[in-house]
Parts: C-alpha cells; structure tokens; sequence
C-alpha cells in the first residue's frame, strides 16, 4: 500500500494546472464601461455649449469638438467601439506580458533544451520556475509527468512517450484560452466598426440630400450637418477598424510565437525521453 502513495502526487500536480496569464474575463464589462465613457464625452466634451455659435449645439460649431458632434447619435456608439479596441489592447499586452514570463522566450527555450541534453532535469524544473509564463508552465507540468513516467516501471515505453505527449496538450490547452480571451471580440470590431461607421455616413449623406431636396435655395446649415455627420463616422469607422486589425493581427502573431516554442520544447523533452529511456 504505501508503494502506491508516489503515485497519488502526480494527481495532487495535476489540480494545481491553473493558468496564471491574468487579463479581463468579461468583454461585455470592458464594452459597457466604454459606452458609459463615450456618452460622457459626447455630451459634456463635444456637446460643450462653448463648441458652438451663441451657445446653441443647433448651431454652427466654432470648432473640431463641434464639428464631431454634429455627427449624430451613432458617434458615441463608433466611441464606444474605438475606446473598447484600445482598452482590449492593453489588456492583452499586460496578458501576453505574463504569459512571456521574465526574460527572453527564444533564450528560455535555449536552456531548457541545454539542460534536457544533459539530463538535468531538477535544474531545468528550476529555469521553469525562474522564467514563469505560459511557456514555462507547459514545460514545468511535462518535466513533472517526465520524472514520473521516468521512475514508472510498469508501462511500456511506447506508453510513456504516448502519456507525455498528452501532458504536452494537455498542458497547452489549459494556457491557450487564457492567451487568446478577448481576441474573437477584437476580430469582430473590425469588421463591426467599419459597418457602424458606413451606417453613419449613409444616414448622414441622406441628410444632406434632404438639405439639397428642398425648394429654392439648399439648406446650408442642414447640407453641412449632413456632410459633417457623414465625414466623422467614416473617419471613426475606419479608424476603429485598422486599430483593431492591427491589435489582432498584432497579438495573434506572438501567440502563434508562444505556441511554436511550447512545440519546440515539448518535442525535445519527448525525443530526450525516447533516446535516454
């Protein structure tokens, strides 16, 4: 009975396989958070008396913060989208930071196939610990099921390299949600703010057809709301919809780089166990 005590540790690892990457966990929070700020500005900042001929928001605005106002109630919502992508970004620079753990990730991959070459396994347990992150704790989870499979004398050795191949996957698949959370809503504003922001130059393009519509002569205050409020929403429409390409494409990118080096590592760690066991 007390042979099979060993044994029961790897299961007591096994809970403790908790992604440490920290970010946002609700988009939703993050969207109406911004919605709440956007509708701030635009109605205390753009929507500011000051802004505009005699005190009036009905009137010519003297300036930029006007002139954006006038663009209509679909403003705040092409805000709300601008300022989500901004707030995702960082929140998915701070996540991806703690997922790199500390140092260089091409270096941390360097040493730990230098130590899997030596068979120091204990020491290369101890670079995991030193470096953190998703890599490391992919690498730490499989060096753990490596001692185990190392000191089990009853599976076959195909069955050990099949068990920590699994490890590896397992491993990988625990981190890669946490690493890629909040990228979908990401993806999805590029494509939603370039819509929402068209939306906004069609309706403000037919306001100014109205404007030219009218009997005698056009409406001139009417025409340059119309073309205002078309020209702003394309411009927060485009903007949105590049920051968010490039945040996405951007974060995808060093996801992809992560998840190379936990393929690199979990391979050595599978080939050194193959050719020493």
């Amino acid at each position: 009975m007390e042979s099979q005590k060993p044994a029961a540790k790897p299961a007591a690892k096994k809970e403790e396989k908790i992604s440490n990457v920290r970010g946002i966990r609700s988009a939703f929070a993050v969207i109406c958070l911004c919605f709440v700020v956007a509708l701030c500005v635009f109605i205390f900042v753009l929507g500011n008396p000051n802004n505009f001929e005699g005190g009036d928001t009905a009137n010519h605005p003297l300036n930029l913060l006007g002139t954006i106002y006038h663009g209509g109630f679909i403003v705040p919502i092409l805000q709300t989208l601008f300022l989500t992508v901004i707030v995702l970004f960082v929140e998915r620079w701070i996540a991806i930071s703690s997922a790199q753990g500390k140092g260089n990730t091409s270096k941390f991959v360097a040493d730990i196939k230098g130590f899997l070459a030596k068979n120091e396994i204990d020491k290369a347990m101890a670079r995991c610990k030193d470096q953190k992150g998703s890599v490391a704790s992919v690498v730490y989870n499989t060096l753990v099921k490596y001692k185990e499979m190392d000191a089990n004398t009853q599976l076959s050795k195909e069955q050990k390299l099949t068990t920590l191949r699994n490890e590896v996957e397992e491993a990988t698949a625990l981190e890669m949600p946490s690493l890629t959370q909040n990228l979908p809503v990401v993806a999805s504003l590029t494509t939603l703010g370039t819509l929402v922001g068209l939306l906004g130059t069609v309706m403000g393009m037919i306001k100014s057809f109205q404007a030219l519509a009218t009997s005698g002569s056009p409406d001139s205050t009417a025409l340059s709301a119309g073309i205002s409020e078309a020209l702003v929403n394309t411009a927060f429409g485009i903007a949105t919809g590049a920051l968010a390409v490039i945040t996405y494409n951007f974060y995808t990118n060093k996801i992809d780089n992560l998840t190379y080096a936990i393929d690199e590592i979990g391979f050595s760690i599978v080939a050194t166990f193959a050719a020493t066991h």
